[in-house]
């Protein structure tokens, strides 16, 4: 009796450690960066799909983050979501061709906008826009897109 009591408070102990380290890495590993600038410039961007893009996720080029996504709406001129960002204004001098992309970090999946630096000599200032973007990878469209192809008979 006394040997399946100790079984019993053994593994409460483990699912309960269990719990809280997911719960560590939910609160770690979710875009808890710290973004504060003095002074900013906005710029929009559009995408045809922003997946679960929020607003406050981090804006980063080389791993950096350099700015925050501020709000995220639908442009019902375009049919796309149009997304503005801040960028701390010590980053001045990123071209105007660069490249934006919704990509996914961390365990859990949380997604950020990642700019790639064009080659224009001339630089994203207050009310620009970003023309090149690539939309988030949706992973249940990938799936459907394989069965698809493996339902064809594709050799």
């Amino acid at each position: 009796m006394q040997q399946t009591r100790s079984v019993e408070i053994g593994t409460g102990l483990f699912v309960l450690l269990g719990m809280s380290a997911l719960f560590f890495l939910t609160t770690q590993t979710t875009g808890g960066e710290k973004f504060s600038a003095v002074e900013t410039y906005e710029v929009e961007a559009h995408f045809e799909n922003i997946g679960s893009l929020k607003s406050r996720a981090p804006v980063a080029m080389s791993g950096i983050t350099i700015g925050r996504v501020t709000s995220v709406s639908f442009d019902p001129l375009t049919l796309d979501a149009k997304v503005m960002l801040v960028i701390d204004s010590q980053y001045d001098q990123i071209p105007d061709d660069s490249d934006a992309s919704i990509l996914t970090s961390g365990l859990l999946g949380s997604q950020y906008i990642g700019l790639q630096a064009g080659g224009s000599e001339t630089y994203l200032e207050d009310g620009s826009e970003i023309y090149f973007t690539q939309s988030a990878i949706v992973l249940e469209n990938l799936i459907g897109k394989f069965l698809v192809n493996a339902g064809s008979g594709g050799d």
